[in-house]
């Protein structure tokens, strides 16, 4: 939507409504397109496991977490944040830049529930698609989930202690 977001600004509101439209177009658009895409290659499963869901809810937690806050993946959301401090965990706090879309995408690319939306729809489209290889991915992130979980128990039950 450029500089200017007519939708938002004629109501007098910071908010890019008009890029945030532009994005859930997209992710629409998408995630309709691989599933029409894996209904007609693969054809779609009757339901999704119990096992399949928890793998990949593990696998999106920590995907998008990495995407959103992890200090070695500023690069990415660099065009679109400015750099505020460092948080817990290795993790970095940083605020949205910019306005219209590159704003949006800012608040996407910095907010680990906003990102886990498309992270979980590329691993369901991966589950459709290529399942195996899909859950070796998703195996290895949700065990980087549960190795940090512990990591951050372990910290807390030292200070605790001592």
């Amino acid at each position: 939507m450029g500089t200017n977001d007519p939708v938002s600004t004629e109501r007098g509101d910071p908010r890019p409504l008009g890029s945030y439209a532009v994005l859930a177009g997209a992710f629409s658009a998408g995630f309709g397109a691989l599933l029409a895409t894996a209904a007609r290659t693969r054809g779609l499963p009757e339901r999704i496991g119990a096992d399949d869901v928890a793998l990949l809810a593990l696998a999106t937690h920590r995907v998008s977490r990495t995407l959103a806050r992890d200090r070695v993946t500023s690069f990415v959301r660099a065009p679109f944040t400015r750099y505020v401090e460092p948080a817990e965990f290795n993790e970095v706090n940083e605020r949205p830049e910019g306005r219209g879309l590159q704003r949006s995408i800012g608040e996407l690319l910095s907010c680990p529930s906003c990102t886990g939306q498309w992270v979980a729809a590329a691993f369901t489209a991966g589950l459709l698609l290529a399942p195996r290889p899909t859950r070796a991915v998703a195996a290895m992130f949700s065990s980087y989930a549960i190795a940090e979980f512990l990591h951050i128990g372990y910290a807390a039950a030292l200070r605790a202690a001592g």
